[in-house]
């Protein structure tokens, strides 16, 4: 037996107790014997106990009192009621108000040792179960949005304001800017956070594959149906229903979701037979819905249904204060998951990385690190570890332009570039003003200027 079970034995009959834990210890158990359960109980609220045995009938309190004590502040952790024989009846009724099992005295030591072994290998489980759990929540929490930028802080801010409800949540924004991270953190701070979280990307197949990977299927339902299939919506009832691109569905698969929004119902492929079914549906997308909407390519009730809460992520170009702390996030993710040296990113190379305008947002920085720990030849990044895009001037400005349209309006976008300038220099500078102004080569007094004219804060 493993060392680290521990297990509170409770019994007022001194001999029954030294018994207990004699025969308990030489099984393997760390065993706490108490003849008092008041004392036991007040134990079990400094101590880690993993199973409680208990005798029914004590002075002070019961094992019923004790069951009932347990199960209301530790229910992970399985009791075990020890009665006279002749007392059928009382463990009957423990057994249904949630004893794990129950012994009759004089008990026989296998029969003993058979039941709080199998105890015990619950409380393992239930153990195991809670270390996953931590670590999913610590894994796709709300630690995993990492930023400093009064974007970030807004965006944290609305998940924690939307995750203990019910409703939808449309989050929108470009690709790469982690919208899928964001759902998963909405789910991991929910009350459905012990349920699944499924996830499924629409654009990635086509109308008919999708509606049988959402609805499921029937044996039969259609060729190559060789079995009964449950489909995303069974599979995510109690947690969330997590869809990607939403923008890209088909009209019909639209009609489709909206009845499933509206009744909370689906029926699989090839079958006649409603399922209740208790999700939450978090969608995202980059997207302008309310321009498909006009468009007439995405329903405009649909789109109502899912916009209940909406969170907008800002790209990185827009958060240019958090990018070296992300780098150092997916630096020390990459050297712990490959194996690699801990390198870190000289000040000059992480100026070009916070002046770059990462088209590809979070995803482009999470490759460019992995790339830099990978190939660097030295302890510390340098400039010439960087790709040529990042580390080329003149082509992060190209791209810059090539990412504009072609028809604009030249005042208000060169206004727009102006700020944008501003805020990077600011950025570098740790938004001290004298440096920023320099590194313009303008005066502190039309930078202060440029501040109030374009609404930028100085911290």
């Amino acid at each position: 037996m493993s060392e680290q079970t521990h297990l509170l034995v409770l019994d007022d009959e001194k001999n029954y107790l030294l018994v207990l834990e004699a025969l308990l210890t030489d099984a393997g158990y760390k065993v706490t014997a108490l003849s008092d359960p008041e004392t036991g109980l007040a134990f079990l609220e400094e101590s880690e106990v993993d199973v409680v045995v208990t005798d029914m009938k004590m002075p002070k309190l019961t094992g019923a009192d004790v069951l009932a004590h347990v199960k209301k502040n530790y229910p992970q952790t399985p009791v075990l009621i020890m009665t006279a024989f002749g007392s059928i009846e009382s463990a009957v009724e423990v057994m249904r108000t949630g004893a794990f099992d129950y012994i009759t005295k004089p008990f026989a030591n296998d029969e003993l040792l058979l039941a709080v072994q199998n105890a015990a290998e619950l409380s393992r489980a239930h153990r195991k179960y809670r270390l996953l759990a931590e670590n999913l929540e610590e894994r796709y929490g709300l630690k995993q949005i990492i930023g400093r930028s009064r974007a970030i802080k807004d965006t944290l801010a609305m998940v924690d304001r939307a995750a203990p409800s019910k409703s939808t949540v449309l989050i929108t924004g470009e690709s790469g800017t982690g919208k899928e991270l964001v759902a998963r953190a909405i789910h991991f701070s929910s009350p459905r956070k012990d349920g699944p979280f499924i996830s499924v990307n629409c654009m990635a197949l086509n109308p008919g594959v999708l509606e049988s990977e959402l609805f499921g299927h029937e044996k039969g339902s259609f060729t190559g149906a060789v079995a009964l299939k449950r489909g995303r919506f069974e599979l995510a009832h109690g947690g969330t229903l997590f869809l990607d691109e939403i923008g890209e569905l088909s009209h019909d698969m639209q009609v489709k979701l909206l009845r499933v929004l509206q009744e909370r119902k689906i029926e699989r492929v090839g079958s006649g037979q409603e399922i209740d079914i208790d999700i939450r549906i978090v969608t995202a997308t980059n997207k302008d819905l309310q321009e498909e909407v006009q468009k007439g390519t995405f329903r405009e009730d649909l789109y109502y249904r899912l916009n209940v809460v909406h969170i907008e992520l800002a790209p990185l170009r827009e958060r240019r204060e958090d990018i070296p702390l992300l780098a150092s996030h997916f630096a020390e993710k990459v050297a712990r998951e490959q194996g690699v040296q801990r390198r870190a990113f000289s000040t000059e190379a992480m100026d070009y990385l916070t002046g770059y305008e990462w088209p590809g947002n979070i995803r482009q920085l999470e490759n460019v690190v992995e790339r830099c720990l990978v190939l660097a030849s030295h302890d510390m990044i340098v400039v010439e570890d960087l790709p040529q895009e990042i580390r080329d001037e003149e082509t992060q400005l190209k791209s810059a332009v090539d990412l504009l349209p072609a028809k604009l309006d030249l005042g208000d976008t060169l206004e727009k570039i102006e700020a944008a300038l501003i805020r990077r220099a600011l950025v570098r500078t740790d938004f001290v003003q004298v440096k920023a102004a320099e590194m313009l080569n303008i005066s502190k007094s039309l930078l202060q200027y440029k501040l109030k004219k374009y609404q930028i804060t100085g911290h």
